[in-house]
């Protein structure tokens, strides 16, 4: 369907293209009544055609090569390098074939840019912005990430703003609020930018579990261990690869666990065991439900090694 219409939008350019000229070299100004309508005419006809045939080229190009990329990140931006570059020339066509000169209205539109680039600094920030964002890639169409202060998946990069899907806002755990957030592009040149799985698309998380301190902390640790192991050891060291490939090619010195951990803190009446594990970055709450409420089920199997806090203090 897409190829079609870019097709016919193409062969409609051409035809009005032809019919242009056909009509200023065969048409006498006497046989309008408005003085010199059929110049008029023929330029109409030859800025629908520049308009006609830019559409039809950026609709078959989307078809044959964008809509094939088979990495939805990619596609979304040369989608938007298309739209700009082939907007910019059929604006600058259309301004040609009214005014029949192509080198003044290039000047124009420089000595313009120039005039309006002070009135409309933040558009042009924004903008400046974008290609940033193409170029260096901060984040892309799919990531978790936190601009300005403001946390979601990133669902849309246009030229002048992106659009996220929040994610935790006001809710306690980092999950999807239903509303979206639409943030400048060139807060990516003012402000911090966190993306929370470009490294090796996972992050670290924690899920906390309470005991008391009469509890045999080795089984307890090894019950939490072996719990992370069944639900993401496969998982964990897949990623943990990806970490140390990145890691292979960076500068850093890191000492990294090759699997999960638990840490123990010491509180005033109980002990807190904290497994860390590494989950996706739009999945963790999920993920630690599912860890918490398999240890939880494991500890209390055990009630003679497991004991949990109670009283007032807990």
């Amino acid at each position: 369907m897409s190829r079609r219409l870019g097709l016919g939008a193409f062969v409609a350019g051409l035809l009005a293209a032809v019919l242009a000229g056909v009509v200023r070299a065969t048409t006498p100004l006497s046989d309008f009544a408005i003085p010199n309508a059929d110049v008029l005419f023929s330029k109409a006809l030859s800025a629908l055609a520049v308009a006609l045939v830019t559409y039809g080229i950026y609709r078959l190009l989307i078809t044959v090569f964008v809509d094939r990329l088979s990495d939805r990140r990619r596609a979304h931006d040369a989608r938007n390098i298309l739209r700009l570059v082939l907007g910019l020339v059929a604006l600058v066509g259309v301004l040609g074939a009214f005014t029949e000169q192509w080198l003044g209205v290039l000047v124009s539109f420089g000595v313009i840019g120039f005039a309006i680039t002070f009135a409309l600094q933040q558009p042009i920030l924004s903008l400046i912005g974008w290609v940033y964002i193409v170029i260096k890639r901060p984040y892309a169409v799919g990531d978790r990430v936190t601009v300005a202060g403001v946390s979601g998946d990133v669902a849309e990069v246009d030229f002048l703003v992106t659009t996220l899907w929040e994610a935790g806002g006001q809710l306690a755990s980092n999950q999807p609020t239903g509303r979206t957030v639409t943030v400048p592009n060139s807060l990516v040149l003012s402000s911090e930018v966190v993306n929370h799985g470009d490294l090796f698309n996972r992050v670290w998380a924690e899920v906390p579990v309470q005991v008391a301190y009469e509890t045999d902390l080795a089984f307890a640790r090894e019950v939490m261990l072996d719990v992370a192991e069944a639900e993401l050891g496969d998982d964990m060291r897949a990623a943990l690869r990806r970490y140390s490939r990145r890691l292979d090619n960076s500068p850093l010195e890191l000492d990294v666990a090759d699997g999960p951990t638990v840490n123990l803190a010491q509180e005033e009446s109980w002990v807190v065991l904290r497994l860390r594990v590494l989950v996706p970055p739009t999945r963790g709450q999920r993920v630690r439900n599912r860890l918490y409420e398999r240890i939880l089920s494991e500890l209390t199997d055990h009630p003679e090694r497991v004991q949990f806090p109670v009283g007032r203090n807990r």
